[in-house]
């Protein structure tokens, strides 16, 4: 074994800190004839001449040709034997231009940094079973530059949120991941134990209620890019840790947050792609602004099913012709809001609002002025997808604790737990406000053209390995 070699001639295969003083991409970019570099990356190529040798090196910003010759090396040309595909070298060289015009590095001096005891996969994109990229995204990385460019778009899409919120006057927040009581959104929590303390936690399926709570404290712009957590299924849509977008503004409403998340989107996919166009799912969506199409919920549901805002959740059921029998009480809701929602998936690619929603299923939202059976709401949905969710926010103590009772008549998911300390703070009074939620996972999804909630989250949740074997 090559290791075991390496370190009966003395030798450290995995070396201390070897200095990079250039990048890849640096090399390049300044490239010129008879210039001396010295970077460090790992080999990916290997192409022996006999007293020459041809390799590429790979580090994070790019690739580029290593030539090694006996000539320069002397004694150590002959160690090159002990070095494999997948090892990362450190290298010294001068630049040359190769007769077929590549920009190559011909080495004056070489170490071994870290010894690979794997082989690099072989034609990596032909593997079928996409676990094992998801399972071992290093070697993904390693070997789809596709995938780095996904990730890479990730980063720089938050950026631009982060970018964009903070030139608007909003102030980034944290709040709590762990939670005494589960709020602010539909979802099954996942529960912990603080032992110190002898008490239940939550890890949190949305900032919301705290969020609200700084409203109430007198910050009148915040957002918090969050981690959450929902303990149910797995789909290319859903993954049980998430992150969302939340921002909440004083005096703002859900007009206010539809016309933010309009120039944010469309803001977002210029910067990414130089133009407001982008293709998802094989289809081509123009994001400019117009404004985007609206649809009133409680218009349509009323229209091709004869549903009144203030129907129950029973003739809601029915209308839909949904099976009591198959479906557990506690889940009617849930079921039918998956029901409805599938109204709108896939109906058309390009950007929709779908406004009007059903207080009955939105507890922390006010009612249009006029009419208490309908939420001031929307939802916007992308290429098929659902991507943001907004409101105008319950400000009222009152009506927000007969919203948290009503909903829990819901059962099931859908019930929302009575946080008597949030409703305290409202007490204290929290100004009108419009507050939006938008999963960056799919957001990503949608601006960097991935099909697949698993593509756009580095190490996505998975079954156990041998479930899939």
């Amino acid at each position: 074994m090559k290791l075991e070699t390496l370190r009966k001639a003395g030798a450290d295969p995995y070396q201390t800190p070897f200095v990079r003083a250039n990048s890849v991409a640096e090399i390049l970019a300044s490239f010129a004839e008879e210039k001396q570099f010295q970077t460090a990356g790992r080999l990916i190529a290997i192409r022996a001449h006999g007293k020459s040798t041809f390799a590429d090196l790979k580090d994070g910003a790019g690739r580029i040709q290593l030539f090694f010759s006996q000539e320069h090396l002397g004694e150590k040309y002959t160690q090159l034997e002990l070095l494999d595909l997948g090892d990362i070298i450190g290298i010294e060289g001068t630049s040359f231009t190769t007769r077929t015009g590549e920009k190559s590095l011909r080495i004056t001096g070489w170490k071994l940094l870290s010894k690979a005891l794997r082989p690099l996969p072989e034609k990596w994109h032909g593997l079928q079973n996409v676990e094992i990229r998801y399972r071992q995204r290093y070697l993904d990385l390693i070997a789809n530059p596709e995938v780095r460019k996904a990730f890479e778009s990730r980063t720089r899409i938050v950026s631009g949120i982060r970018r964009f919120l903070d030139g608007k006057g909003f102030l980034e927040v944290e709040t709590p991941m762990m939670q005494p009581i589960p709020g602010g959104a539909a979802g099954r929590p996942f529960k912990t134990h603080h032992n110190a303390l002898d008490m239940d936690l939550y890890l949190r399926i949305a900032p919301e209620l705290y969020l609200k709570r700084l409203l109430v404290g007198g910050f009148e712009k915040v957002y918090e890019i969050n981690r959450s957590f929902r303990n149910e299924g797995l789909s290319t849509r859903h993954n049980p840790e998430f992150t969302m977008l939340e921002a909440y503004e004083a005096y703002g409403s859900c007009q206010t947050m539809m016309d933010l998340t309009e120039e944010m989107i469309t803001r977002l996919a210029e910067e990414l792609h130089g133009k407001s166009e982008i293709e998802f799912n094989g289809k081509k969506i123009d994001l400019s602004r117009r404004p985007w199409r609206r649809v009133s919920f409680a218009k349509l549901i009323e229209a091709n099913y004869n549903i009144k805002p203030h129907a129950s959740i029973e003739i809601l059921a029915r209308a839909l012709k949904l099976d009591f029998a198959m479906i557990p009480k506690n889940q009617l809701a849930k079921t039918i809001l998956s029901s409805l929602d599938k109204l709108f998936e896939n109906e058309t690619a390009e950007p929709i609002f779908v406004t009007d929603f059903l207080k009955i299923f939105s507890p922390l939202a006010k009612a249009v002025p006029g009419n208490p059976h309908i939420a001031d709401r929307f939802e916007l949905f992308i290429g098929g997808m659902e991507v943001a969710n907004a409101y105008s926010e319950q400000n009222d103590p009152i009506a927000q604790r007969e919203s948290f009772k009503a909903s829990q008549g819901l059962g099931g998911d859908e019930a929302q737990a009575i946080d008597e300390d949030f409703l305290e703070a409202l007490e204290y009074g929290m100004p009108p406000a419009g507050g939006l939620g938008i999963g960056i996972d799919r957001l990503v999804m949608l601006l960097a053209g991935q099909p697949s909630i698993r593509d756009v989250i580095l190490f996505p949740t998975l079954k156990p390995e041998k479930e899939n074997e």
